[in-house]
Formats: structure tokens, sequence, C-alpha cells
């Protein structure tokens, strides 16, 4: 299949047409097509669980991460029989719950999976996710600021999973009792990030502009929104390092791990060795802290 251009896999029960199987889409570290959809299928237990039953967007590099890329909300056609869609404002998304879903747009190239903070049908977010931007490329701070926000959550008695964005940022993931409003959400990330900027001046910001930031790291709070979606976890990133959006353990923080060391060519080590560190967390009340800030 390797010195083919084209070749036919079934998977689940399903025909699906592999395209140009040798095309490299990452090539510092060499990883072609048919190696990235060999490492999709070991990331689908993961991917697919915070993917399935919500609205996805997709980024696409057709000739890898150096050429143009676009973003795609509505489902590429023709669609496959198997693939399931769901309507929102107008737009066809793909509800990517299957791994022939998955690897039918593999094969698109699509290089990165972003999916909605609600399920399909509801209007209650599924979790709640504080997206921590650098307004700088390169920011040595950020795991020591993602650390401090760690432990106004603790002081809070939230429990929560920092996880990789894949990019420079990262995110803290917060599992939550299906219960609040995205409304409630914002107030309590709106608190926190005020908060932040008043003790760390130095540090934190909540501006939206990034002009306006100078060097300082954005406390997200706005990004988790009905509609809106976020780099999911375990998703690939069009990055030169290939990198993967992973949860961390909170000492790998404390300890200034490396964004880039988390990739496409050592999840599956990681994944046996952990798991996915979200599920360690039960959904968090938020009770205690509303009452505080309502």
């Amino acid at each position: 299949m390797k010195s083919a251009t084209k070749g036919v896999v079934q998977i689940e029960g399903h025909d699906l047409t592999i395209t140009n199987p040798d095309k490299i889409l990452w090539p510092e570290q060499n990883i072609s097509k048919l190696t990235y959809l060999q490492k999709l299928i070991v990331l689908s237990p993961y991917l697919l669980k915070y993917c399935r039953d919500r609205y996805l967007t997709t980024i696409r590099y057709p000739h890898g991460i150096h050429d143009k890329s676009f973003y795609q909300k509505n489902c590429p056609e023709p669609t496959p029989a198997f693939v399931k869609t769901a309507m929102l404002q107008g737009i066809r998304y793909v509800n990517m719950d299957s791994v022939p879903t998955l690897l039918w747009l593999g094969n698109l190239a699509c290089l990165e999976f972003h999916s909605s903070f609600h399920h399909i049908g509801s209007e209650r977010p599924s979790e709640w996710i504080l997206d921590i931007d650098p307004s700088l490329d390169h920011e040595p701070r950020i795991m020591y600021a993602v650390s401090l926000i760690g432990d106004v959550l603790d002081s809070m008695n939230i429990r929560s999973v920092p996880k990789t964005s894949g990019a420079s940022g990262v995110q803290i993931f917060i599992p939550i009792l299906p219960k609040y409003t995205f409304e409630q959400l914002r107030a309590i990330g709106e608190f926190i990030g005020k908060y932040l900027v008043q003790k760390y001046p130095a540090l934190f910001t909540i501006e939206r502009l990034k002009k306006n930031r100078g060097d300082l790291i954005y406390v997200d709070y706005l990004q988790h929104w009905y509609g809106k979606t976020l780099s999911a976890p375990y998703t690939p990133r069009a990055r030169e390092h290939a990198t993967v959006s992973t949860p961390l353990l909170w000492e790998e923080v404390r300890r200034d791990c490396d964004i880039r060391q988390f990739n496409l060519l050592t999840i599956e080590e990681r994944l046996k060795q952990y798991g996915d560190l979200i599920e360690r967390v039960e959904p968090q009340s938020l009770d205690h802290v509303l009452k505080i800030i309502t």
C-alpha cells in the first residue's frame, strides 16, 4: 500500500478509500498520511470520547502543515453513508462518533479536531475549560503561570486537569456536574481571571485583543461558550513537532514540562502508561463557588 497512490481498507465493516498514503504531512517528523492514519487509530478511543455527539470543526492541510489550510465547519462532500451530521445555526457539522468517520476525515488531511463545549442538542456545557494563551510565540513562563492557576483552583476546592493545547498554550479542563449554564461558568472564570490579574499584574491579563496584551498571558474565560469550539483533548496539531493536545499531571506542569514532547511519535507510550488523565477526576460541583460570587 505504501507504494500506491490509492487503496481501500475495511474499517468496522465500511470500505474506506485511502489516497496518497505516502504524502508527507509533517516534514520535520517525516510523518506521512499513512503513519498519521495509524496514529489516529491509536488515539481513537480517547479522541472520539471528546468529539462524539458534539459539533466538530476541523482544520485541513491538503498538502501538509506548511502549505495552505482552511477551517471546515460544514461536513465535506461527498459524504459517506456512515458519517453522521448535526445542524446548528445553519451549519451541517460532522458528528465524529466512529473510527471510520475519524479516518475518513484523516484521509482528507484534517489534521486538527476542534469540538464544541456542549453535546449535540444540548444548551448546557459538558465541562468547563479555561484557555491559557500566551501573547508571545515563545513563553517560558507558561507552565509556571498554569501552576499558579492550579493553586487557585485547589484553594477553591475545584479539581482540574491541565492539558497542552498542542500549540503554545495550555487549557485547564474541569469535569463538572451536568447542571450549570455557560453564564454561570463564565462568571466563575471572570472572577478567577480578575483575581489573577490583581495578584500577578506582571504575568496575567484578561484583555481580549492580543495587540493590547504586551507580553502578558491571557486567561481566556470567554471562549467557553455555546456554539464555540476548542482543540479537543488528544487532537493532533499542525505544528512542526506534530504535537498532540495532551492531558498532564500537575507535577509535570510544576516541573516545567515542554509542550513539544507530547506528540504523535510519543503519545502511544504515554497512553499505555497513564490512560486518560481526565477520567481520573470526578465531575465537580461548583455550587460552593457560585454561592460566593453571585
